[in-house]
């Protein structure tokens, strides 16, 4: 029997609601539809022994999907229940529609990479965690900057100070990294972008980079002792004086269905409010 995963956002009524709906007719056809409840935060993957996943709720809900998913070869349907909608791009009331084109084999899908991060701390990997939008390095709290080292292969590209640093995949760079003046770039590009957060220098600019090398991150001496690293927006990690943050392409894939570069575009016009015009 064929079993799909339902994942609800816990913050959205209508999500839970359209959860239960979505479940009740992928039994009447047939499928076997369990239902997850997702808050924002999970050390939870339940996605093992599924044929597909549903997600209900904005482009958080689709990356904590994707972290789990990516690693099994599962195939995501993001329904949009968020604000913007860059990467849940299967409106609402089209649900019902892109699971039949899905079932019949129709629905265009597309991968997408992913970044892998690991933290070296004397010499052993502390921590390994992959994501879909982007990996940042910052201070714990708000307006302090940190000292750090940056390596892009064997290529040292200098040291920083900055309120931190943004590795964002082509995806992710219409998430924290556009907000930081970032650019943005078709998610059918394999790319890697780095945006300084607030850099203590002019001259400091976003770079787009390969996704062929690693990039190295090393924790350097500063007033501030709390530095976190965070993967996704969703898990955060402390990092110590001398650790080493290594972010590589992943060699998983999400798997994302309905997502076209037609809706990508869409989605950038309504939200940015692209009109061409002098008011643009």
């Amino acid at each position: 029997m064929v079993r799909c995963l339902i994942i609800v956002n816990t913050y959205k009524d209508e999500s839970q609601k359209m959860g239960s709906e979505i479940s009740a007719y992928l039994e009447q056809i047939g499928i076997h539809g369990d239902i997850f409840r997702f808050n924002g935060f999970s050390e939870q993957y339940p996605f093992s022994g599924y044929d597909f996943v549903i997600t209900l709720g904005g482009d958080g809900t689709v990356l904590f999907a994707a972290r789990g998913c990516a690693p099994l070869g599962i195939p995501i349907i993001p329904i949009n229940f968020g604000t913007f909608g860059f990467i849940a791009s299967v409106q609402k009331k089209e649900w019902k529609t892109e699971i039949h084109r899905f079932l019949d084999g129709k629905s265009l899908i597309v991968k997408r990479s992913m970044l892998n991060t690991e933290i070296i701390r004397d010499g052993m990997r502390r921590f390994s965690a992959s994501s879909l939008n982007d990996v940042v390095i910052s201070a714990k709290n708000s307006a302090h900057t940190i000292h750090y080292r940056v390596k892009y292969g064997t290529t040292p590209l200098g040291n920083f100070t900055a309120d931190g640093m943004i590795l964002s995949t082509s995806t992710g760079s219409t998430a924290y990294s556009a907000s930081a003046g970032g650019p943005i770039i078709d998610p059918y590009l394999d790319a890697m972008c780095l945006t300084l957060i607030n850099p203590f220098s002019l001259s400091s600019r976003p770079v787009v980079l390969s996704p062929k090398c690693e990039l190295e991150v090393e924790i350097l001496p500063s007033r501030v002792s709390d530095v976190i690293v965070t993967v996704d927006g969703q898990i955060p990690i402390d990092l110590h004086v001398g650790d080493v943050v290594k972010i590589k392409q992943a060699d998983d894939k999400a798997l994302l269905v309905g997502c076209t570069q037609k809706k990508f575009y869409k989605a950038l016009r309504q939200k940015l409010h692209w009109s061409g015009g002098p008011n643009a």
